[in-house]
C-alpha cells in the first residue's frame, strides 16, 4: 500500500527488465477501482486505450524506451471508499515498429455508418 492525501500527486514508473534494448514500453490503460478484484463494474479511467481520461494525468520524460513515467492526482471514490486500487495494462513493442500498438497512441472507436 501507498498512502497519499487527496489531490496529492501520485508518481508512477514502470520499467521493463529485459536484455533486449530494442523494446518500447507503452501505457495503454490505467483504471482505478474501490475494490481490488473488480476492475469492470465501478471504475474510474485514468487512461484507456492510450487516451487520457483524467485531466491530472501527465507523462514525464524517460531516459529509456523501456521505462515510462507518469503522474495523476490521488482521489477518493465517491465518498464511500478511502481506498483506491490501480490496475494498469502496458504494451511491449519493438522499437521503431510504427505499425505496433506502442506507436498508435490514442485509439478511439470508429463510428458505424448509419446507412439503411
Amino acid at each position: 500500500p501507498y498512502y497519499v492525501d487527496i489531490n496529492q500527486n501520485l508518481f508512477l514508473e514502470a520499467y521493463l527488465h529485459s536484455s533486449d534494448s530494442n523494446l518500447v514500453l507503452f501505457v495503454d490503460t490505467c483504471v482505478a477501482s474501490p475494490t481490488p478484484h473488480n476492475f469492470t463494474t465501478v471504475t474510474y479511467d485514468i487512461i484507456r486505450k492510450g487516451c487520457v481520461r483524467d485531466p491530472t494525468y501527465a507523462t514525464y520524460y524517460s531516459p529509456y524506451r523501456h521505462m515510462v513515467r507518469f503522474k495523476f492526482n490521488a482521489f477518493q471514490f465517491i465518498r464511500h471508499s478511502p481506498v483506491v486500487y490501480l490496475q494498469c495494462e502496458l504494451v511491449v513493442c519493438r522499437a521503431y515498429d510504427y505499425s505496433s500498438r506502442c506507436y498508435q497512441g490514442c485509439i478511439t472507436r470508429s463510428k458505424r455508418d448509419a446507412s439503411s
